[in-house]
């Protein structure tokens, strides 16, 4: 079935990634123009817009405010419309810190770059949306906000934030400025990608998938996937406000013995 996504405007944040290019990629070819977001890998963002045809890589601080409106400017500027974004960006503090020796500042800085960062990202698209009447925003969440995590309860706590309170609030919001703009959810579990690189040896692997029914873990395809089948308005057009948990039908009990 046609998606329905080609030549329409998207951006990606987080692009320059392993979840986030692999979702640039996937929009791209649906026929989108796609806006490559980074950070601080620009190289990595300017080396994957030139292997999308009409890709443009924008760098910005989704922390801030102002860089984050100007990233949608020049989004805007650069696609005609942005119909679309899918913000994947989001960091997650490799170390294990439980409650009790969390520091304040860890907390802090991983709400914003999670929780705030993904705020200011809805906030100026939807302000696009409020130009043009119509948009699809897909927010990236985590199992660490449907399961918790030991160790990241701060990382845990801003995916939940975005994946229920901020998810069921914009899907409603929405559809003030565009009566049939759309919010949606996906939620990856462990997934092989630039953030986990290191972090998932064998023995880690056979731990973590007997919480699975399908004792794998994903790739940034699988995840890129849902984001653009919930983004189409061809294939998901009367979903809206769903969180789509991407992680091999992970429970948060043991589901394999051994």
């Amino acid at each position: 079935m046609d998606s329905g996504l080609s030549g329409k405007g998207v951006v990606v944040t987080g692009a320059s990634g392993g979840i986030g290019s692999a979702c640039a990629r996937a929009f791209a070819s649906e026929g989108a123009r796609v806006v490559v977001h980074y950070h601080r890998a620009r190289e990595n963002a300017d080396a994957l817009a030139a292997e999308l045809d009409g890709a443009v890589a924008i760098g910005a601080d989704l922390t801030d405010e102002s860089q984050v409106d100007r990233l949608f400017g020049d989004a805007q500027r650069a696609l005609g419309t942005v119909d679309v974004c899918a913000a994947v960006a989001g960091v997650w503090p490799s170390s294990d810190e439980p409650v009790w020796q969390l520091s304040l500042e860890r907390w802090e800085s991983t709400l914003r770059s999670n929780l705030t960062a993904t705020f200011l990202t809805a906030r100026a698209f939807l302000r696009e949306v409020e130009r043009t009447g119509h948009g699809s925003l897909v927010l990236v969440g985590s199992t660490a906000g449907r399961f918790g995590e030991a160790g990241h309860a701060d990382y845990a706590a801003a995916k939940a934030a975005i994946q229920v309170g901020l998810l069921l609030s914009l899907k409603n919001e929405i559809v003030r400025i565009g009566v049939h703009g759309r919010v949606n959810a996906v939620a990856p579990g462990w997934t092989y990608s630039p953030m986990t690189r290191g972090a998932l040896d064998p023995e880690l692997v056979e731990r973590i998938t007997r919480t699975m029914a399908l004792r794998k873990v994903a790739t940034a395809d699988d995840i890129a996937r849902a984001v653009v089948v919930l983004a189409s308005d061809e294939l998901s057009g009367h979903v809206s406000g769903e969180l789509i948990t991407v992680a091999g039908g992970m429970e948060g009990r043991t589901v394999h013995p051994g």
